[in-house]
């Protein structure tokens, strides 16, 4: 038997009779709210019984498009990118990593690269002036939002600083920081933090 075997009967035991080795089935949908930056969609959603039939939830989901977190390493100075910026979800002036939404079609790599360039001027060069380290993807909130979260650590061997390119209602501060500092800083935002902890625990490993 499987861990994840064990796993799924063990909680099987705690169920009200709702089978969750087969799919939910999405009754309807409808979009309630269309913004600039996502959209809001009203949703009946049927889930399968054990002895047959279904039952009916009800759920809201925010559509938004999937973006990149960055932990920025500078590997002469040993120093990293952080920045500060207004997030409304908080209602403060939030200190975090870069990050940025991919664009239709666009690579993951490609997307942080263009991100990072026009948040902070920071240009790698040459193939081999930025390695980066793909923590993961991970969903923001998956209990509300289908916002997948492309993360990574970005080590940078040669770059130079070019212009920055914001949009018209961006206003973003970045500096390069000891780690002493990053860890020491607030941060917040739980994808940026994701990031930290997997440096971290490289950088403990090169001890």
């Amino acid at each position: 038997m499987s861990d994840m075997t064990g796993v799924d009967m063990s909680l099987d035991e705690s169920g009200d009779g709702v089978d969750m080795t087969k799919p939910a089935t999405v009754l309807s949908s409808e979009n309630v709210y269309q913004g600039a930056i996502f959209g809001v969609e009203d949703m009946r959603i049927a889930l399968p019984m054990r002895g047959g039939g279904r039952t009916v939830i009800r759920r809201q989901v925010m559509r938004h498009a999937p973006c990149v977190v960055m932990l920025v390493h500078d590997c002469s100075t040993d120093r990293y990118l952080l920045e500060r910026e207004y997030r409304v979800g908080c209602d403060a002036f939030a200190y975090g990593l870069p990050a940025g939404l991919i664009d239709d079609g666009e690579d993951v790599d490609a997307a942080a690269l263009r991100e990072l360039r026009e948040e902070t001027g920071v240009e790698p060069e040459g193939a081999d002036g930025c390695v980066i380290d793909h923590v993961g993807s991970f969903y923001s909130s998956e209990g509300m939002t289908d916002e997948l979260a492309n993360i990574m650590v970005m080590h940078l061997h040669r770059w130079h600083k070019g212009e920055k390119h914001f949009d018209s209602d961006e206003h973003v501060e970045s500096a390069w920081v000891s780690w002493e500092q990053v860890k020491g800083t607030r941060i917040t935002a739980s994808n940026s933090i994701i990031a930290i902890l997997h440096e971290e625990i490289r950088r403990i490993q090169r001890r």
